[in-house]
């Protein structure tokens, strides 16, 4: 297998699950800011000019989104134990992912990170900024407000919700500089515990 990635981004969470899994893998490094993404080599590769993409190594075309890979990483290495047995519990895991993925990021990180795209007027940027940053503090409330685990975010525990929920603390803290409530703050400083986030970290070249 082979992970397209982009250093600190979302696809921090999928280099994660790989680390977790332990089977063999390479990185292939898109230069986001280059606009490597959209060039005709990782085009061929996702035609959607983004990362995470997955290339499966069987011939096949990459994997790619977020919830997709995730969920395909942990299905089919059920021994790493990343995902519930039960289908309420992996409904529950794949609830949570999709909070990340389809609400947190968007809607508190990309409107801070490229504010251009929610507004063509430049005059506005500071105003979707200032919004995104009220919509992060509220979505971690509400994780901090609905948590069901202990450590973890699902009582069954360590799962792919996990090195999801991972990422965009990781962006509050690292990026924003700003704090998380209590829950999800003691779940952020567990999983920069967890070997297999050290080691993707250090690979991103990212400090802990």
């Amino acid at each position: 297998m082979k992970l397209y990635y982009a250093p600190g981004a979302c696809s921090l969470g999928i280099h994660i699950i790989l680390e977790e899994i332990g089977k063999p893998y390479e990185l292939g490094q898109v230069a986001l800011k280059e606009g490597a993404q959209h060039k005709p080599e990782y085009v061929a590769v996702n035609p959607k000019s983004k990362v995470p993409a997955l290339d499966l190594g069987d011939g096949s075309r990459a994997l790619t989104e977020f919830p997709a890979i995730a969920a395909y990483l942990a299905l089919s290495n059920p021994e790493a134990g990343l995902m519930p047995k039960d289908p309420l519990g992996q409904a529950r895991t794949l609830e949570a992912v999709d909070y990340v993925t389809g609400t947190i990021h968007p809607h508190a990180f990309t409107r801070q990170f490229r504010p251009n795209m929610f507004s063509l007027r430049e005059e506005d940027h500071p105003k979707v900024v200032e919004q995104a940053r009220g919509n992060a503090e509220k979505f971690f409330g509400v994780l901090d407000r609905i948590w069901a685990g202990e450590t973890w975010v699902m009582p069954q525990g360590y799962s792919i919700a996990d090195a999801a929920l991972f990422f965009v603390q990781y962006w509050q803290v690292k990026r924003v500089g700003q704090p998380l409530p209590p829950k999800v703050e003691r779940h952020y400083r567990a999983m920069l515990e967890r070997p297999a986030v050290q080691r993707a970290l250090e690979q991103e070249g990212l400090s802990a």
